[in-house]
C-alpha cells in the first residue's frame, strides 16, 4: 500500500495540513487575541510547509525523474492546501469565509507561493550539487562512453 501513488499524495497532504493544524492549535490555546502571535504562527507555518515540500523535493528528485516526482508534490500539495484553506478554519473555532472572501484567497496565494518557492529551492538545490536524476543519468552516460576503447574505422 506504501507504493501507491495515491498514498504517497494523501501522506504529504495530511502532513502540510497537521502543519498549519498544530499552528492554529498553538495560537487557540496560548495566544487567543494576540494578533502579534498569529501572525508569527502564519509565518512559521508558512516556511515550514516551504522547509518540508523542499526536503522532500530534494530527496525525490535525486531518485526519480521529474515526470515521476512532480505530480506526487503538486497534488500532495494542492491538497493540504486544500484542507489547510477550508478545514483548518474550524480547528480555530472560525468559518473558511469567517473574515472575508479577500481573506480566503489570499491564504491561497500566500500557500501557493510558499509551496511552489520551496519546491523550486529543492530542486534548484539538487541541480546545483549535480545530484538530480538527469545529472547523475548524463554522469552515468559519460563514464560510460569514455570507458569505452574508441572504434577504429577502416576504409
Amino acid at each position: 500500500m506504501r507504493h501507491q501513488r495515491w498514498f504517497r499524495i494523501t501522506v504529504l497532504a495530511v502532513a502540510l495540513f497537521a502543519i498549519n493544524a498544530v499552528a492554529r492549535l498553538v495560537v487557540r490555546i496560548g495566544f487567543d487575541d494576540s494578533d502579534t502571535a498569529q501572525n508569527w504562527a502564519t509565518i512559521v507555518m508558512f516556511v515550514l510547509v516551504a522547509l518540508v515540500l523542499g526536503v522532500l523535493t530534494f530527496i525525490r528528485c535525486q531518485r526519480v525523474k521529474p515526470s515521476d516526482w512532480l505530480p506526487d508534490v503538486g497534488f500532495g500539495a494542492l491538497g493540504g492546501m486544500l484542507l489547510t484553506v477550508l478545514i483548518g478554519p474550524f480547528v480555530s473555532g472560525n468559518g473558511p469565509f469567517a473574515n472575508g472572501a479577500g481573506d480566503f484567497f489570499a491564504q491561497i496565494w500566500l500557500y501557493s507561493g510558499c509551496a511552489i518557492a520551496g519546491t523550486l529551492l529543492g530542486y534548484w538545490l539538487a541541480v546545483m550539487l549535480g545530484r538530480d536524476y538527469r545529472s547523475k543519468a548524463l554522469k552515468a552516460y559519460t563514464q560510460n562512453r569514455a570507458a569505452r576503447p574508441r572504434k577504429i574505422v577502416r576504409r
